[in-house]
């Protein structure tokens, strides 16, 4: 017979009332510049296709929903870009979002993210005001910037856009067998590499922001030539080697991003998971007319983890999957 799930949070109440008073201090932030929050649905007609992350489906009866399939949100992202499309200005959302197969320390597979959009922004002028919400919530210093390039560099010893395929999986074979490495792609090995290298390194520096990353991990960024590479206009913020957010200066191009749909359905294939339906609707506010604007997604969970001196997501969640 099963293990009775424990009935109480795993959290304490001082990390609840911590967590009320960060939303409170969120959406005054947002309150006093002016930008409206919003909602949009928690389930959709359609997942998401990047290779890394997964949907996890949900069974509506379609009479009621008006729709078959349907997914638990991995971001409101394109629920919020159709809103952008319509006029809305600038946006935010405190999101319940979902994602298949994401358990440990600082993961869980339901999490609250902060998810906002400025229109005539830069990634340059959206880094600028992260840096204002963390540093305003946390009480640190701001961060420094650094290129993703220079990081790899310093850090890792290697040059993530020199350094050839055989390079790159020969120095990942001290945390994985060199037979599991041969079905590694290129970003995957990258992706160890700042994980088992680069982010502990991050760890012992003050925040910094990691910009400049290679073209094929753009995501929804528009790319761009710099210091002679194609390079996303992206960046990600590291705290205490904490990863909290991930922000684009958008791409509003329907076609490329047709084609960046088509090109993640094939790495799915080519990695054994199932293609995912594009999300028409999304394409067809980007045809429309998605303003020039920047975004950024960041984990609340793991905001409020940091300002209470936690190491476990478990600490900051009432009831994480495992207690759910």
């Amino acid at each position: 017979m099963a293990a009775t799930p424990s009935w109480q949070p795993s959290t304490s109440v001082a990390a609840l009332r911590s967590r009320a008073h960060q939303l409170a201090w969120v959406r005054g932030f947002f309150a006093q510049r002016g930008v409206m929050e919003v909602e949009t649905p928690v389930m959709g007609r359609y997942g998401v296709t990047d290779l890394n992350i997964d949907s996890i489906p949900a069974s509506p009866t379609p009479v009621a929903a008006g729709f078959s399939n349907a997914w638990l949100q991995t971001s409101p992202e394109y629920h919020m870009k159709r809103l952008l499309a319509s006029g809305a200005g600038p946006i935010y959302q405190v999101a319940r979002v979902f994602r298949d197969g994401e358990s440990g320390r600082r993961h869980n597979p339901e999490f609250s993210l902060l998810e906002w959009y400025r229109p005539g922004f830069t990634d340059s002028d959206l880094m600028a005001e992260v840096s204002d919400l963390v540093c305003g919530w946390l009480g640190c210093e701001a961060p420094d910037t650094m290129r993703y390039r220079d990081v790899f560099l310093r850090f890792a010893g290697i040059d993530p856009f020199l350094a050839s395929d055989s390079e790159l999986s020969a120095r990942c074979e001290q945390w994985m067998e060199a037979p599991r490495l041969q079905s590694f792609s290129r970003d995957e090995c990258l992706d160890l590499l700042m994980t088992c290298q680069v982010e502990p390194a991050l760890a012992e520096t003050g925040p910094v922001f990691v910009t400049g990353y290679p073209e094929s991990q753009a995501a929804l960024a528009r790319v761009s030539d710099q210091d002679g590479f194609r390079q996303a206009h992206r960046f990600e913020l590291y705290v205490q080697g904490v990863e909290l957010c991930n922000g684009y200066w958008e791409l509003t191009d329907k076609e490329e991003q047709q084609r960046r749909f088509a090109a993640d359905n094939q790495a799915r294939r080519s990695a054994g998971k199932p293609e995912m339906p594009v999300d028409e609707a999304f394409l067809a506010a980007l045809d429309a007319g998605v303003p020039d604007c920047s975004g950024v997604a960041l984990g609340l969970d793991r905001l409020l983890m940091l300002k209470l001196g936690l190491e476990d997501l478990a600490g900051v969640i009432a009831f994480p999957a495992d207690r759910a």
